[in-house]
């Protein structure tokens, strides 16, 4: 590539930025700020700072102007945010056309440009994850087979890049059928590498122009390629589909039971076409891998640390089993397994930020913060979570702090990993709280109650949990950190 070019794809960002933040500063002056100055130029100062220090700049504003609202910088412009239960429920709240979440995950991952407009335009897709999602027990057990062998030595395994294959086998066998997800690893391997690419991909775009992101998107980042790859794997399978759906109608003998026809059974009209379909599923991917991944591992990090927490875990889940055997249900009653796993999302939240909003109209809260149109709003989830006023030793990792409430049946149900609040938004809260988040539950939950019940975890240094990074909003795990396994000796 031209390196003249290089330079000026580079520099154009930034000169978009101060021209953008001139225009937006003004509005935004009542607004307190935190992380650094508000002066234009210098402003970038704090957008510097923000990328490698964002816990500590959100903890800051939120200290500072609990229950109301503050602004810092990011790279992309000012950012406002607002905590206290009544303007949380008050976002949550707010028409679409007012506060919208449609618009906030578009500029997050610029599906406009990555992945087609259709994608938010028509969100079939939304009801079939909420509503149609089982648990895979089976493929979760094969994954683990042939992803961390049962050896009577003890032998290290990269959390990450192990999670990640088992998280996409499971949910490709529930996707796509048993075919793709355990006979073309290519498909498997781009899956978990397309996630990525889209994450990255859009932030590198977010930061340049709309008439210059057609361009950068082919230019910097993978996303065109990675659906190409996705057409080769998925158009035999969707056209032989197709055919049958075209001679039988919605039904006939040996239909498949999976995502993909569930979708092409909703769909309609170009929703239909080959290209459209292959997008819809590689998206519902992303969804489904990227953080179910991240969770797990965070989880096991702490499991491994403090093996002593394993034959709790092992005594519920074999007590269960006794009774019920492998089900959904089951599985739902394994109140350890689910208070283990919420307090992970908890205490390792993903992000230190969500329930992520742009204002599509000037829009005042109650207390009289004034939103001018077009600001991006979103919650301090990591501050929220670490605050002693809301959970009492906020800072400890607490296995069973949510299934000792839960022992009050009037509480059994709040206190569920998939139950949301204003305090705790891991799968966001309100009437867009994360459609696939039963299904999420019902996957991790079978896999750790699996990894108790057959191997023995221990981390390398003992009690030792890898040191939490964070990169702009989002929590960086590496693809290094390792735990120690071995089959289960008692």
């Amino acid at each position: 590539m031209d390196p003249y070019l290089v330079a000026a794809l580079l520099a154009l960002p930034i000169l978009y930025s101060v021209w953008r933040n001139f225009l937006t500063i003004s509005a935004l002056s009542r607004i307190p700020t935190v992380g650094g100055p508000s002066i234009p130029i210098l402003d970038f100062i704090g957008a510097i700072r923000y990328l490698m220090h964002s816990d500590v700049i959100l903890w800051e504003g939120y200290q500072k102007y609990r229950n109301g609202a503050f602004k810092h910088r990011d790279v992309d412009g000012w950012h406002v945010v607002v905590s206290g239960p009544k303007l949380v429920e008050e976002l949550c709240r707010a028409p679409e056309n007012m506060l919208s979440l449609i618009e906030a995950s578009k500029d997050a991952v610029q599906t406009d440009w990555t992945l087609g407009p259709s994608l938010d335009r028509v969100a079939y897709h939304i009801p079939i994850i909420r509503n149609t999602f089982t648990h895979m027990h089976d493929e979760i057990e094969h994954a683990f087979d042939d992803n961390i062998p049962k050896t009577k030595d003890w032998i290290k395994v990269p959390m990450l890049p192990t999670m990640m294959e088992v998280v996409c086998r499971t949910s490709n066998r529930l996707f796509v059928g048993l075919s793709l997800c355990t006979q073309r690893p290519d498909y498997i391997e781009l899956n978990k590498r397309f996630t990525l690419d889209i994450f990255v991909g859009g932030q590198i775009i977010r930061l340049f122009p709309d008439v210059l992101k057609p361009t950068a998107v082919r230019l910097l980042t993978k996303v065109h390629s990675g659906i190409q790859r996705g057409t080769r794997h998925l158009q035999p399978l969707i056209e032989e589909r197709l055919r049958m759906m075209k001679q039988h109608g919605k039904e006939w003998p040996g239909k498949p039971n999976d995502m993909l026809q569930w979708v092409m059974d909703e769909a309609e009209g170009d929703e239909l076409l080959v290209d459209r379909l292959v997008i819809r599923i590689m998206t519902i991917n992303i969804t489904a891998i990227n953080t179910s991944s991240m969770t797990f591992s965070n989880a096991l990090f702490y499991l491994a640390a403090h093996p002593e927490w394993v034959q709790p875990l092992r005594d519920e889940v074999e007590g269960i089993l006794k009774e019920e055997g492998w089900t959904k249900d089951s599985v739902n009653k394994m109140a350890k397994v689910d208070s283990f796993l919420r307090e992970s999302q908890r205490y390792c939240a993903l992000g230190t930020k969500s329930l992520r909003r742009t204002a599509m109209s000037d829009y005042t809260f109650s207390d009289g913060t004034f939103i001018p149109k077009g600001t991006k709003i979103s919650i301090p989830m990591h501050a929220i979570h670490h605050d002693e006023d809301i959970y009492p030793h906020a800072n400890v990792f607490d296995p069973w702090r949510w299934s000792e409430v839960r022992k009050d049946d009037t509480e059994a149900t709040k206190f569920q990993m998939v139950s949301t609040g204003p305090e705790h938004v891991a799968f966001g809260h309100g009437r867009h709280g994360c459609p696939g988040r039963f299904f999420v539950a019902s996957e991790l939950k079978s896999m750790l109650a699996h990894l108790v019940l057959n191997y023995d975890m221990k981390m390398e240094k003992e009690g030792q949990v890898p040191p939490v990074r964070w990169f702009g909003t989002r929590l960086y795990v590496s693809r290094k950190q390792e735990v120690m396994f071995r089959k289960r000796q008692t």
